[in-house]
């Protein structure tokens, strides 16, 4: 017959078993349990090397220049941190800032981590494949090289493209003599779209190729720019009406003269980016209250959009303007009042009738008598005064829109005391 096991051995068998586990962790975590990893293939980083540039030097890289790359570093610490490292984290470097000379040297790299925790005395290094890293230092060439455009795309129909303006017109390269020897030129690739209708602009990579054309990838050879900027202007031909800011008035309405503006219209060619929404060129403005029944003339100085060219080769252009049509007439009226008024006030008005001077075409002249002219004085600015003033007063024909007023008016009133 089987013995029944007795639920209490199982309970403590399983206490026992989590309490060995606790144990082993809390040794191996937190009393310094020590391991190792091996990282390899960690990239050096030349730093400084700017300083050798003015002394006249560089750092030949690459596989076959002589110079170290890469370095193995084996780590030592408490395995809770040393499972943590990250490789990406690990910075080598060496600093090139005290080389005065060419030829094969020694510089010491220096291991940092960009993670600060590691930065606690928690890992250290155990071993490293090299504990100096050998530079190959040569002489440091210059050469100035010329940098080309190579257009791709089209402009649109009806418009045409200037030259391609670019940031600079050559590239300053520097390297060893044999490896710059071999740069014939450097080049962009523009490319402008398809139907292009305005200047384009953009910011492009270059690449540097020998004397048959071909791209060469040299990592030996530096060069002292950055990003070119090339601009290609497209430019349309428009033909742009001349025009005149006529500044209306009661009386004095462009329907009711006769004028025309000669030349009519120019000729520009200039950026399509500019042009495109030009349809007129604004010669000046012009008050048609100065027009007189005879007709006068105007010159006024044709003036262009900065940057394009007027086509036409006329430079003035003359408004010629009469109002034929205008009838000048004096009316007495005795419709004269005052406005903003103090309420506590009675204000007199010692001017009773005014004669006023108005003036419009014959067919809006007609029947006008002083009935319908209004003359009216604001005392908005005489809420406090008393005794007789001159006032300035507004004059109102009809609707106020068809007939005009010459002159200015004034009407006198008494304010008496409050």
């Amino acid at each position: 017959m089987r013995k029944t096991q007795n639920p209490r051995n199982i309970l403590y068998l399983v206490l026992s078993i989590v309490i060995a586990a606790g144990i082993w962790y809390y040794v191996d975590e937190f009393n310094g349990r020590v391991v190792t990893q091996t990282v390899t293939g960690i990239p050096i980083e030349y730093i400084n090397q700017d300083a050798l540039a003015d002394n006249g030097l560089m750092l030949a890289e690459g596989e076959d220049s002589g110079t170290s790359t890469t370095i193995d570093i084996i780590f030592k610490g408490n395995r809770r941190h040393i499972v943590q490292l990250d490789r990406s984290k690990i910075r080598v470097t060496a600093n090139l800032a005290s080389i005065t000379e060419a030829g094969v040297q020694s510089v010491k790299p220096d291991l940092t981590y960009t993670d600060r925790k590691f930065n606690s005395g928690n890992t250290s290094v155990e071993e490293q494949s090299l504990y100096m890293a050998t530079v190959n230092i040569c002489e440091l060439s210059h050469k100035e090289v010329e940098l080309r455009c190579e257009l791709t795309g089209n402009v649109a129909e009806g418009y045409s493209a200037g030259k391609v303006q670019l940031s600079q017109t050559s590239i300053a390269v520097r390297g060893q003599e044999e490896e710059i020897a071999k740069v014939s030129y450097a080049k962009v690739i523009f490319d402008i779209g398809k139907n292009t209708k305005e200047t384009v602009t953009a910011d492009l990579d270059y690449q540097f190729y020998d004397e048959d054309g071909q791209v060469l990838n040299l990592s030996g050879i530096h060069a002292e720019a950055g990003q070119i900027q090339a601009t290609l202007p497209v430019y349309v031909t428009k033909e742009l009406k001349l025009t005149v800011d006529f500044k209306e008035a009661p009386g004095a309405q462009l329907e009711d003269m006769i004028w025309a503006i000669k030349p009519e219209s120019v000729v520009v060619s200039g950026d399509a980016s500019v042009l495109n929404d030009m349809d007129s060129i604004v010669l000046d403005s012009f008050d048609l209250l100065s027009v007189t029944t005879e007709s006068t003339s105007h010159s006024y100085a044709i003036l262009v959009p900065d940057g394009c060219e007027n086509l036409s080769g006329v430079t003035r252009a003359t408004l010629e303007i009469g109002y034929p049509d205008k009838t000048v007439a004096d009316v007495t009226t005795h419709n004269i009042r005052v406005e903003n008024a103090s309420a506590s006030r009675n204000v007199e008005l010692l001017t009773q009738e005014l004669s006023v001077r108005i003036f419009g075409t014959a067919a809006e002249m007609e029947g006008i008598t002083g009935e319908d002219v209004a003359v009216v004085a604001d005392l908005s600015d005489y809420a406090v005064a008393s005794g007789t003033y001159m006032i300035p007063a507004q004059v109102r024909v009809g609707d106020g829109k068809t007939i005009g007023v010459s002159g200015t008016y004034q009407i006198q009133v008494r304010i008496p005391e409050s």
